[in-house]
């Protein structure tokens, strides 16, 4: 698919604003959305953690917490044809805590910006499709693999309190936004904003309405299937 570029002004400031989460499953769902859109447009896209359950949010994986997500996971597959392996909730005294995978998504914006948005995808896939546990550490040298980034830099700062402070400024900001489920996608046009879908949404129906608001500034919010903040998702 070739990128182009809608009837703007050429010297317009634009970006897109994604806001989303990578143990979000709806994110993971709406991955391949964002791919097609980056193919479609030449602006950049800017990745935002919004912070799903993060911290004192986190949750023990129990039994209902369990069953609620396989139920979950199963329907945006089958929706969608995202892939899940459902032995990640195979896991005995897990906590769902996505506070260290939003870490290293501002830690490798702040080291590699142009790689944010493909790395963020890679712990998606890490998590719902190969059985990686992002919250932890000790597995991020391997994900690592496929970007060019000093990996002990990488984990020094990943490390360090301020990949933490990096990821809570992001959840605060996520909130000025309006995002309270995720993904969030919005597009900025200098000082002005829109969103473009709250929640999932498929490719099909954003960018006709995307590129119809870049031409005549139509609105084009997008009511979609969203993980909301604090929900089992």
């Amino acid at each position: 698919m070739q990128a182009v570029q809608p009837h703007v002004d050429p010297q317009a400031d634009i970006e897109l604003i994604y806001i989303g989460d990578p143990m979000c499953s709806w994110c993971w769902a709406f991955d391949p959305v964002l791919e097609k859109l980056d193919e479609r447009y030449t602006f950049p896209m800017r990745t935002i953690v919004g912070g799903l359950r993060p911290g004192p949010s986190a949750e023990a994986l129990d039994d209902r917490m369990r069953g609620f997500l396989l139920h979950h996971w199963e329907e945006i597959a089958e929706r969608t044809g995202q892939p899940f392996d459902h032995r990640q909730l195979d896991r005995e005294g897990w906590v769902y805590d996505t506070e260290m995978g939003a870490r290293a998504v501002v830690t490798m914006r702040d080291m590699a910006p142009d790689l944010t948005r493909r790395f963020f995808s890679r712990l998606q896939r890490a998590f719902y499709a190969e059985v990686i546990d992002i919250t932890d550490p000790a597995a991020y040298p391997a994900l690592l693999s496929d970007f060019d980034v000093d990996v002990d830099v990488f984990m020094t700062r990943l490390a360090d309190e301020s990949s933490k402070q990096a990821a809570w400024a992001d959840f605060s900001e996520a909130r000025r936004y309006s995002a309270s489920g995720f993904p969030t996608l919005l597009v900025r046009t200098g000082e002005e904003h829109a969103i473009v879908s709250r929640g999932y949404a498929p490719y099909e129906g954003l960018e006709p309405a995307l590129t119809a608001w870049l031409d005549e500034r139509e609105d084009i919010t997008a009511r979609g299937l969203v993980c909301e903040i604090g929900e089992d998702c």
